[in-house]
């Protein structure tokens, strides 16, 4: 009984007649016997970039290992072997240098575990933004005032020029403290809780209220164009602690404590002046704060806006030294603690160093250094100087600690 070739999908030629054994063409090295169309290989396809699964197999497993290879060379290369680098740094130590450094270690790992808790017990400190905000509400020592539809608002000049084009010009116009200037806006729809947070937008960055017209991209066109568009809350305040445009405080030091607290006194005995503006110090430092809310209702603050002369403050240095005034200004705009500030000008000498030179005392140490920043900081009440330079004085202290416990000691 012939077989009809349609049951054969791998045939390449019909059947034309005749014997169909002998007409049957198969693609492939299948085994074809005159019995029957008995087919015990496997039949491949006209492809001629086959290859056979033996030779496939042995390609694959030469890959695996060669990738394996690669892997063990990577490791060993990304790896150290931090044992062998011990036994080889500790080969000369004698055994209580070598008891030492594991103390010092140890003594590394709890300190890094405490400091660890401690942050996470204490209260977050407050940030630039949230100060400014505070800044903005409770309207400390402003100097100009706005009037918007018959509304005073009370601001702070030096903020608003360094924020907004618009401000810094319509403000170069009426220099004079305590000056009222009537708001005349082109926008369209702006209204007195929208300028309220136009204000609000100027000193934190954010506008403060939920309200659908901030959402309106004609709207904030147009307030682009007419107030122009602020940089950051950060690069604006960094140009106002560069430039100190519109300040009106000045820190002097001094050693002589009843001059400090005269606040008064002979210029000779003052040190060097660093400029500083009231609405950053006092958002910022309620130790500031509360020192400029007494000068005022003592009138001391009449007397220096009668006579346009900035308000002195004169700080006692064996308390808050000179050297580290700019470190606190620095943080006070920026929320940054920079202690290359400290070593940028060697030649000039605060009480301290001087004290310390004079009983012969090496130069402080940065971590020293970090530590005296805190403790002034908590003094002055800023939170977030005292914060940011424990996180400072942290690698600080651990670099230190590692260079002396890698020395062996001589008992």
């Amino acid at each position: 009984m012939g077989a009809n070739a349609s049951n054969y999908p791998h045939s390449c030629s019909p059947r034309v007649g005749g014997n169909s054994q002998a007409q049957q063409t198969f693609i492939g090295t299948s085994s074809y016997s005159q019995q029957g169309y008995g087919c015990e290989s496997k039949l491949y396809s006209l492809d001629h970039g086959y290859e056979k699964p033996q030779d496939k197999k042995k390609r694959t497993s030469g890959l695996a290992t060669l990738k394996k290879k690669f892997i063990k060379r990577r490791k060993s290369n990304r790896s150290a072997d931090h044992a062998k680098q011990m036994r080889e740094l500790l080969s000369g130590w004698d055994v209580r240098d070598v008891n030492a450094l594991v103390e010092e270690y140890e003594g590394t790992s709890a300190l890094k575990e405490l400091s660890l808790q401690a942050s996470l017990a204490r209260p977050e400190a407050r940030t630039l933004q949230k100060d400014m905000a505070d800044l903005y509400e409770y309207k400390y020592c402003t100097d100009v005032d706005l009037i918007f539809q018959e509304t005073c608002f009370p601001v702070h000049r030096a903020i608003l020029a360094a924020r907004c084009p618009f401000f810094k010009t319509l403000l170069s116009s009426s220099p004079e403290y305590g000056a009222e200037i009537i708001m005349d806006i082109n926008t369209a729809g702006i209204d007195m809780p929208m300028f309220s947070a136009l204000l609000h937008y100027l000193y934190t960055g954010e506008f403060g209220m939920e309200d659908s017209r901030f959402q309106n991209v004609d709207i904030l066109v147009q307030l682009s164009e007419e107030f122009g568009t602020p940089n950051s809350l950060d690069v604006d305040m960094r140009g106002l602690f560069d430039y100190m445009c519109y300040y009106d405080v000045v820190l002097s030091f001094s050693s002589d404590s009843e001059l400090v607290e005269a606040f008064g006194g002979n210029q000779n005995c003052l040190d060097e002046e660093l400029k500083a503006h009231k609405a950053v110090i006092s958002a910022r430092s309620p130790f500031f704060r509360n020192l400029l809310q007494r000068r005022i209702r003592t009138g001391e603050e009449i007397t220096d806006r009668t006579l346009r002369t900035p308000t002195r403050i004169i700080l006692d240095e064996s308390i808050i030294p000179k050297k580290y005034a700019k470190v606190i200004l620095h943080c006070m705009y920026t929320d940054v603690v920079d202690l290359s500030v400290l070593h940028c000008s060697p030649s000039v000498g605060s009480l301290s160093e001087v004290q310390a030179l004079v009983a012969g005392k090496p130069n402080m140490t940065r971590a020293e250094e970090a530590m005296e920043l805190y403790h002034i900081a908590l003094f002055l009440e800023f939170n977030m100087l005292a914060q940011e330079e424990t996180t400072v004085s942290r690698p600080a202290c651990a670099a230190e600690l590692s260079n002396s416990c890698l020395l062996p000691q001589s008992y």
